[in-house]
């Protein structure tokens, strides 16, 4: 098979490293690609929200499978592109991408469903958002409705945060006109959890759980990023509250939106909080997480290629998974000053030194090449080094001795990955 990946980030060098150890692969192509993926699949210059374009290269190579990493080109109608031309795709077409680009049709689709989740309410005007808040008090969470580069959520502790949250996103415009529709919910308290599941329609199949690390700083301290590491599985995730979250999240939202007439094809990526009363919704994603994503393929053993064909085609029913029962671990290299600016185009040098310790894969996210082959930083999320070991703390130790192997002083991470769970 002839494979095109849309992306150019760290999930996307993870998805293009599982793919290319598929015996169904004969040539790999990544749109736009980086650094690291270059190793793995052939970069083409071309925009993952660059639709015409993908579409017209990949009808030109005979791509047998497009599989698309980020939310954008999704909730933009790559998927419908695809189909409309006559290509097998991997990811859901616009109508289902909505479970992404608007918050409050997922809070529609999950209270139609029965999912358990948030009190919430949308609002359209920033008075009436601020009367509700002062009415409910904190804390509470303010979200901007559409895409918003996973930093569109703020979880207010106090009043005066969750006014100054109004100000920024509905007047300030801070995240441009997904901020025009405001959500606010009640703050679920229990941990919270990266699930995901591949489906085709109809079938749902479990890839397992993460738990992120949204904060920069260690403690979870410091502002939201798009990710800082993660870990799977966690032990907080048992089997049985897997099956719950089948059976209560994920199988009625497929159901539900296979009866509006937009059956979701894909990775559906809940994110949810353990609380007392049991697994709650607090949103959908519908693709693979950055960098869960990369500590989950660390894991798979199964060929990722033909389990996200048969998904692509209405066969999962067919498949099933093998896992490493090992944990594995991401740690996010990012560049000085993210999630704010940040430094770029800073040399990256020492990653086949971190690359050789056993276990670890160093996966990259924001780089590029220069003209004498050096490494380069061009992101705020730059690389996600990953590790697998026979324990939790064997594999964040082996994540750690690679990070320290990288000479990167533009660079910083959190340096405790897994702290709830080690």
């Amino acid at each position: 098979m002839k494979v095109l990946v849309v992306g150019g980030g760290g999930r996307e060098h993870a998805l293009c490293w599982a793919i290319a150890r598929s015996p169904l692969l004969t040539k790999l192509y990544c749109a736009p690609g980086n650094a690291g993926i270059a190793a793995v699949a052939e970069c083409v210059a071309l925009g993952a929200e660059d639709i015409p374009g993908l579409i017209g290269f990949a009808a030109a190579q005979g791509i047998d499978l497009v599989v698309v990493g980020p939310e954008a080109p999704l909730t933009l109608g790559l998927a419908d592109a695809c189909a409309a031309a006559g290509l097998r795709c991997f990811g859901p077409g616009a109508a289902a991408a909505r479970l992404e680009g608007s918050k409050i049709f997922t809070r529609e689709v999950a209270e139609a469903a029965g999912v358990p989740g948030a009190i919430w309410r949308r609002f359209e005007a920033p008075d009436a958002a601020l009367a509700w808040v002062r009415q409910q008090g904190a804390p509470i969470v303010v979200k901007a409705d559409g895409l918003a580069a996973g930093k569109g959520v703020v979880v207010a502790a106090t009043v005066g945060e969750a006014e100054a949250a109004i100000q920024a996103i509905m007047v300030d415009r801070i995240h441009g006109a997904s901020g025009a529709s405001l959500l606010i919910e009640e703050c679920l308290i229990g941990q919270e959890i990266s699930f995901f599941a591949l489906c085709d329609g109809e079938t749902a199949l479990p890839l397992g759980a993460a738990q992120d690390h949204k904060r920069v700083g260690d403690g979870d301290t410091g502002p939201n990023t798009g990710g800082m590491g993660a870990y799977t599985p966690p032990p907080v995730f048992t089997p049985a509250m897997q099956d719950r979250v089948m059976e209560e999240i994920i199988r009625p939202t497929l159901a539900e939106m296979a009866r509006r007439g937009t059956p979701f094809r894909g990775v559906l990526f809940a994110g949810l909080m353990l609380t007392d009363a049991g697994p709650k919704l607090i949103e959908f994603n519908v693709r693979f997480g950055d960098p869960e994503c990369q500590a989950l393929m660390m894991r798979l053993r199964s060929d990722l290629l033909a389990a996200l064909l048969a998904a692509a085609e209405g066969r999962l029913g067919e498949v099933a998974l093998d896992w490493d029962p090992r944990p594995s671990l991401t740690v996010v290299m990012a560049a000085a000053g993210y999630p704010g600016a940040y430094r770029k185009v800073t040399a990256i040098r020492g990653l086949d030194r971190a690359a050789a310790i056993p276990g670890v894969e160093v996966f990259h996210a924001g780089t590029s090449l220069g003209a004498d082959g050096t490494v380069l930083a061009q992101g705020g999320r730059v690389l996600g080094v990953t590790a697998i070991g026979a324990t939790l703390r064997e594999a964040r130790d082996a994540a750690y001795r690679a990070v320290d192997a990288i000479d990167w002083p533009e660079g910083f991470c959190r340096r405790d990955i897994a702290h709830r769970a080690l």
